[in-house]
């Protein structure tokens, strides 16, 4: 669990590929691996995320500690400065890097194997929240 406007560590790995996994109003899930088709090895998780600024899909991002700006237009956007202020530079396939902001109450970064198609799970292993069983 991290708080706090700091540059995150994550865990050594090939987390090229990143995506949004999941996203409603009580939480932002961003998916990430070294090719993501079938299954994704990397969560971050942030509770009740208050703005988003960020491609549904990026590539290498890199995460920085957000500037002086940075948290003060989040705080003029939703009143306060939240507990979480994430900042990164991705490749979105444009010709520039595109500058990302994400704020929310709380980030977990989680490790497992998520895959993102039906089949048998092993322990520690999850199916994406979209996969579904077929209905019979």
């Amino acid at each position: 669990m991290s708080k706090g406007h700091v540059v995150i560590q994550l865990p050594e790995g090939p987390w090229w590929d990143w995506d949004v996994v999941e996203w409603n109003a009580g939480r932002l899930r961003l998916g990430a691996g070294h090719d993501i088709s079938y299954a994704h090895h990397l969560e971050l998780v942030f509770s009740d995320p208050v703005l988003v600024r960020c491609p549904a899909s990026f590539h290498d991002p890199v995460f920085r500690a957000p500037t002086p700006d940075e948290v003060q237009l989040v705080a003029d956007q939703v009143g306060e400065a939240p507990p979480v202020v994430l900042a990164f530079e991705a490749d979105a396939g444009g010709p520039d890097r595109a500058t990302c902001l994400i704020a929310a109450d709380q980030l977990d970064i989680v490790q497992g194997t998520v895959f993102r198609y039906l089949r048998e799970v092993a322990p520690g292993e999850r199916l994406a929240p979209w996969v579904q069983s077929p209905v019979a």
